[in-house]
């Protein structure tokens, strides 16, 4: 029946195995880059990442609210002792007082008296409430000054990475008895805030966060941003540290003893006393902050940082670093993965792949750069870029290797095909032929021509398969006595010299045929290549032979060749009655010329239908699409 020999929606559609193909070693490449981000195996080159794009951000104008004294190489030895006397400390905490700072934080550990003027230190820093002190929380503890009272005491601990980098601030934790501690750096910007008529709080939108009037402090967590079950302990925050190489202004302790200081500098400022001799190696590590020695930070200059980031999150609405949603991170991994497996299969040529996969992949470098710059967003751009380029280089090479396999094996079956189709259309007719005279017992020398012509062709089957395996050949040869026909004409033209050429040979049916009804007109055929031209010929071919063989009793011939409400149409139709076929015949439904015809209907996307003619005959088509199918390249 028809549908029976109707090709499945299945066979005939772009083929889900190809797509599967397509998408699986990219699909691959996307699960393995997602589950080595959420094993922490980008963590480290995250960090770096965001260090560098901190790092490359255009310098941001000098932060005036903060103000660094230095206790330098040279001041240690004007001082000629360290660690830095009470007595010191003293005269500089009043020499400040004389310019009236805002509030002044005092980054030098003072646990036990320094001898001398210790008692002259305590006086001063009680007259100035304004004073706040240094103590360490976190393991090795060092206890507060004793002198101040723990609302003018903060910690100055920060909590490194693993790789011993300091990207976050800590602003408040808890101590090995359950006490409460906040950092100095938010105690001074409190301090600072408070005549702004700025107070600290609670969080709105995060009740565990701290805020400080209208602006919430973006609580860290472990899974933020690259981080990977990190310690988020206590309240933290990412440290935002101001761009450029001389973000606030230092001073020297000589310089303010000996007063080349402008009273403006200090006065309503915060003022941060700290050492940054190199001798002590009262230094941190911060790949973000651009720095004389790559890396290393003084301590002071940090706490700075941290408090900057503050005030200028309240006053001036700077953004503090955010991250989006963990779903969205792997959804941005994933987008753009998708992406690199949607180029590699869109570009026409690789040598393309290259320059559009680069441009990319620095656009992408460009946008999460532009995001943290303008908006604080800390988005994944290693993960990102590693599916993206591997989808979008490595997978190209893969599939030059999958292309490059089985353009081998398809040219191994081409030539198989090209080699049953020679022997099935020529030697099988004349044997098929030979074999039914001898059951009409035709004698000898009736049947000896026949075997003379099946041994030329047997014999003449190597040199046309050699003609037509050259490269660029585009001839085809049905019979060896036969001009072979050039395959860059025009395809009706083609397909009716071989309709032309079938009819001469020696069938016994085609001298019944009293009616020639034929149609060849011009088909649409733009992407049409030799072997599709080649494979139609065939088609013809062993339509008509099936005739010439089957067809008992035929008196017309229908062959239809045209374009028709957009597809091409190659026709045969018979009024014959099929004889039953010799048991060395193939089949003449459901053989190996139907399964031909069926790979070739595969092929061009098409349809192929062999079915009976009432009241009697069969016919024989095959349609497809006049113009390439719209689908997108990489599902092809």
């Amino acid at each position: 029946m028809a549908a029976q020999n109707r090709l499945r929606l299945g066979e005939r559609l772009p083929g889900l195995a190809t797509w599967k193909r397509s998408l699986l070693p990219g699909l691959t490449v996307l699960g393995l880059v997602v589950l080595a981000r959420l094993l922490g195996l980008f963590q480290g080159l995250e960090w770096r990442a965001l260090d560098t794009f901190l790092r490359l951000r255009p310098a941001e104008p000098l932060d005036e609210r903060v103000l660094i004294v230095g206790i330098d190489d040279a001041s240690i030895q004007q001082i000629g002792t360290y660690p830095v006397p009470d007595q010191t400390v003293t005269q500089l905490l009043q020499t400040l007082a004389q310019y009236q700072p805002r509030a002044i934080g005092l980054d030098i550990f003072r646990d036990f008296a320094v001898e001398p003027g210790h008692q002259n230190l305590l006086d001063t820093v009680e007259a100035m409430p304004h004073v706040f002190g240094i103590e360490k929380v976190l393991e090795p503890a060092v206890p507060p000054p004793p002198f101040l009272p723990p609302e003018r005491v903060g910690f100055s601990d920060f909590i490194g990475d693993r790789d011993g980098f300091i990207r976050r601030s800590l602003l408040g934790t808890v101590d090995e008895v359950g006490e409460y501690h906040f950092s100095l750096a938010l105690r001074l910007a409190e301090h600072y805030l408070a005549a702004e008529d700025v107070f600290l709080g609670n969080g709105i939108q995060d009740l565990a966060a701290m805020r400080l009037g209208e602006t919430e402090l973006t609580r860290f967590r472990a899974n933020t941003g690259g981080y990977v079950g990190a310690d988020a302990g206590g309240n933290q925050v990412l440290l935002n540290v101001r761009s450029g190489a001389n973000p606030f202004r230092v001073v020297s302790y000589q310089d303010l003893m000996a007063g080349n200081v402008d009273p403006a500098w200090v006065r309503d400022r915060i003022v941060l006393i700290g050492i940054t001799s190199l001798s002590t190696k009262d230094v941190v590590n911060s790949a973000a902050v651009v720095a004389d020695n790559p890396g290393l930070v003084n301590g002071v200059e940090l706490q700075a940082h941290a408090i900057s980031q503050i005030l200028s999150a309240v006053q001036e609405e700077r953004p503090l670093l955010r991250v989006w949603p963990e779903g969205w991170e792997y959804l941005w991994i994933v987008l753009w993965g998708g992406a690199g497996m949607v180029l590699v299969r869109w570009l026409p040529k690789p040598s393309a792949y290259l320059p559009v996969i680069v441009l990319s992949g620095l656009g992408l470098l460009g946008g999460s750069f532009a995001l943290l710059w303008l908006g604080g967003w800390w988005i994944p751009v290693v993960p990102t870029l590693v599916a993206f380029t591997l989808n979008g280089l490595v997978l190209p090479g893969f599939y030059l290797y999958d292309q490059t396999l089985r353009s081998r094996i398809d040219e191994r079956q081409r030539v198989i095909d090209q080699t049953y189709d020679a022997i099935h259309n020529g030697p099988l007719q004349t044997l098929a032929q030979v074999l039914r005279q001898e059951d009409d017992e035709r004698t000898w020398e009736q049947t000896l021509p026949k075997l003379h012509d099946l041994n030329r062709e047997l014999r003449d089957i190597y040199n046309m398969l050699l003609k037509e395996s050259q490269p660029q050949s585009n001839q085809l040869s049905l019979d060896s006595g036969q001009r072979p026909l050039d395959l860059q004409n025009p395809l009706h033209e083609v397909l009716y010299a071989v309709y032309t050429q079938t009819l001469e040979r020696d069938f016994p049916h085609f001298k019944s045929i009293r009616v020639h009804v034929v149609k060849f007109e011009p088909m649409v055929t733009p992407r049409l290549t030799s072997d599709d031209k080649r494979a139609l010929c065939r088609f013809l071919e062993e339509a008509l032979c099936n005739v010439g063989k089957y067809a008992q009793g035929i008196t017309r011939l229908t062959v239809t060749c045209l374009c028709t409400n957009g597809e091409n149409l190659i026709r045969v139709q018979d009024n014959g009655q099929a004889v039953s076929a010799a048991p060395t015949d193939p089949p003449r439904i459901g053989g190996r010329g139907t399964q031909q015809a069926q790979q070739l209907a595969r092929r061009l996307r098409g349809e192929f239908l062999r079915s009976p003619v009432s009241p009697k005959g069969m016919c024989c088509e095959l349609r497809w699409p006049a113009a390439p199918p719209h689908r997108w390249k990489f599902l092809a």
